[in-house]
């Protein structure tokens, strides 16, 4: 893996943080989720609220553990792999990284958004809180990469090409490595959060 990746450094690549790609979807999906749960338990539904809310919160702590934990082998193992970034390398900044996702990834939100609300007239407010676990489990992934990168000192940054390829995924099939930088390079914080110290992201 480190051999294939090295073949690349020659020339400038395009480098996306690998914690900013994994807690794009976390906030469209958290308030999203948020909004079809509240709309939804307007509705009674098959069920009725009661059960619904009590089926959706199971949902929400499964989803959230699920892709909270979904990967983290696959995480780790590129993260042990990964070789340093050479002076070609471009750092994407991560309002970006963020854009680009989001943009990407639109319709397929916007239907999670309308399955979820469409839900509510069988089970109110499930599908809402479905997503939202969703949204809340990237974020705990995200800062779970976060200790990694604090651990190791060093940012683990994914060429932006690699991601073009395989639906915006940092560990994908088609994702052969990871780079890795200082922990003060680039906009973003270990976990992918904006900086402090940065006045504009």
């Amino acid at each position: 893996m480190a051999q294939a990746e090295r073949k690349g450094q020659g020339r400038a690549q395009g480098l996306a943080r690998v914690a900013v790609v994994v807690r794009a979807g976390s906030a469209p999906m958290w308030w999203l989720g948020v909004i079809a749960a509240g709309v939804g338990v307007l509705v009674p539904g098959v069920t009725g609220r009661r059960i619904g809310v009590m089926a959706g919160a199971a949902l929400f702590l499964v989803a959230l553990a699920a892709v909270a934990l979904r990967g983290r082998k696959r995480y780790a193992d590129l993260a042990r792999g990964a070789s340093r970034a050479g002076k070609h390398d471009i750092l994407q900044d991560r309002a970006v990284t963020t854009r680009l996702w989001r943009r990407g990834h639109r319709w397929w939100l916007a239907l999670a958004f309308a399955a979820a609300l469409g839900s509510a007239f069988a089970v109110p407010a499930a599908g809402g809180m479905l997503l939202a676990g969703c949204g809340a489990g990237l974020r705990l992934k995200a800062l779970w990469l976060g200790r990694r990168e604090r651990d190791g000192d060093a940012l683990l940054w994914v060429r932006v090409d690699w991601l073009g390829t395989d639906a915006g995924r940092p560990a994908g099939k088609s994702v052969r490595g990871y780079r890795s930088t200082g922990i003060a390079a680039g906009d973003a914080a270990p976990g992918g959060a904006r900086r402090r110290s940065a006045a504009l992201v």
